[in-house]
């Protein structure tokens, strides 16, 4: 190795304090991959959205597989974007079946669901670490309401952000009083976690093997907290980018939840920008938390979506329920559009983007979550390939076809799964393999999903 790339290894925190604000990104690559500023390859990002409590699943199955599909009520908003799409049928996560709610909590993990359990990392998270020491924030975390769908490697759940306004202003405005300040408040931080640290070593040999376990998953939440401010540190010097006062205006701002339309918007326009910046390159944004599920007043929706998914048959709630289904997908579709209309140097967002948009139920009513509703999107430039409807139902060979006109034999569909082996861990893999991880296995996976592969 040359004394050139022994160089890339030194600690990027103490580069950036000596060179200052003339460092360009891709030297800052460098420092953590040898090569890295030579080829500067072309960002790849993933986004996922969470819908909660299912959907009217009779209104939103699609019943042909294939190219020559008929989209269904629910899913119509998304026709114009059916060359950029797949919508897919028969998946579920083993673990989730025969659980109540609690169903975002292993979406992305297909981990165990359970108080006296502990999760596995999410599949944005595994993304994490390829992505990361390209962008100044390692991931974003957004929830309309409750928890988001991140957790980190020993199955601790991330914090998230609420507010548009609030998640704007910590990534693109520099705090006040300048980078001196910043970093003494970081070296304070750091001083405080140095301590907590060897105090906690120190009370390690004293504690038993069920204490040792507590105490080891407090200082997971401790480390991370210190590696957020290395990162915040490293990045001092490094100007952030400049926004556009349209786009500013549009996501700097409150948007009261009595407004879930304008509300869901401004949060994917937020990503989009934080994607069109390189700001990050993972988001997450889960829209609702099941047992409740925003109403939407601007459609004369004034039930939560819990309360809509548990129908049991009522037509007006069942309308409600769809209408619901609908504004939700309206909304992923608006995303849809502005990635496709946004661009950075490589082209529109979408061919660099995949966007995976869905919930961990099916049929809320009585807690179905076989057959559960999913729609992978964009990442053609990712090696995806999209225009069919993906159906894992219809490769079973006890599958009779879906019977709408009766629901109760449809909602069987909903809670145990025509395909055992379509597990939805196999779409995260491949996912996360498009993303450069490098694992043939994620969770109970069983394979790739290949269909929607070049």
């Amino acid at each position: 190795m040359t004394d050139q790339h022994k160089s890339c290894y030194l600690n990027r925190r103490h580069v950036l304090r000596g060179m200052g604000v003339t460092l360009a990104l891709p030297f800052l690559d460098c420092m953590k991959a040898v090569g890295a500023a030579a080829t500067n390859p072309r960002p790849k990002r993933s986004a996922f959205f969470y819908l909660p409590n299912g959907v009217n699943t009779l209104d939103y199955q699609i019943l042909e597989s294939g190219k020559d599909y008929a989209f269904s009520k629910s899913l119509k908003p998304l026709e114009k974007h059916r060359q950029i799409i797949t919508p897919i049928s028969g998946l579920h996560h083993p673990n989730g079946l025969g659980h109540h709610h609690n169903c975002d909590q292993i979406w992305l993990t297909g981990g165990p669901i359970g108080q006296s359990v502990r999760n596995t990392i999410s599949v944005d998270q595994l993304m994490m670490q390829t992505t990361a020491p390209h962008t100044r924030f390692a991931s974003m975390q957004l929830s309309g309401e409750g928890d988001c769908l991140a957790w980190n490697g020993d199955g601790i759940r991330l914090p998230s952000q609420r507010s548009p306004g609030v998640m704007f202003r910590e990534m693109f405005e520099e705090p006040k009083g300048g980078v001196a300040q910043q970093r003494r408040g970081l070296n304070r931080r750091g001083s405080i976690l140095d301590a907590v640290i060897g105090e906690a070593r120190d009370l390690d040999r004293k504690l038993g093997q069920e204490d040792k376990g507590r105490l080891e998953q407090y200082l997971t939440s401790v480390r991370e907290v210190e590696v957020r401010t290395e990162r915040a540190d490293a990045w001092l010097d490094v100007p952030r980018p400049k926004i556009d006062p349209k786009d500013k205006a549009r996501v700097n701002r409150s948007v009261s939840k009595e407004k879930v339309g304008e509300y869901f918007r401004t949060m994917y326009d937020l990503i989009v920008l934080a994607f069109q910046t390189d700001m990050t390159r993972v988001a997450t944004f889960t829209t609702g938390v099941e047992g409740k599920g925003l109403k939407i007043p601007e459609i004369g929706i004034m039930q939560d979506r819990h309360s809509l998914s548990h129908h049991n048959g009522n037509p007006k709630l069942l309308k409600d329920l769809t209408g619901s289904d609908i504004f939700n997908i309206q909304q992923f579709a608006y995303f849809l559009d502005r990635l496709s209309e946004v661009e950075d140097a490589n082209g529109p967002l979408i061919d660099t983007t995949m966007a995976l948009y869905g919930s961990g139920m099916s049929f809320g009513h009585s807690h179905g979550n076989a057959n559960v509703p999913l729609v992978l999107a964009g990442g053609a430039g990712l090696g995806l390939k999209h225009g069919s409807h993906l159906d894992y139902n219809t490769q079973s060979k006890d599958f009779k076809g879906y019977t709408l006109d009766k629901p109760s034999e449809h909602y069987r569909l909903c809670h145990r799964p025509a395909n055992t082996k379509g597990h939805l861990s196999n779409l995260l893999l491949t996912m996360a393999q498009k993303m450069d991880v490098k694992t043939d296995t994620f969770a109970d996976s069983n394979g790739v999903i290949s269909e929607v592969l070049t």
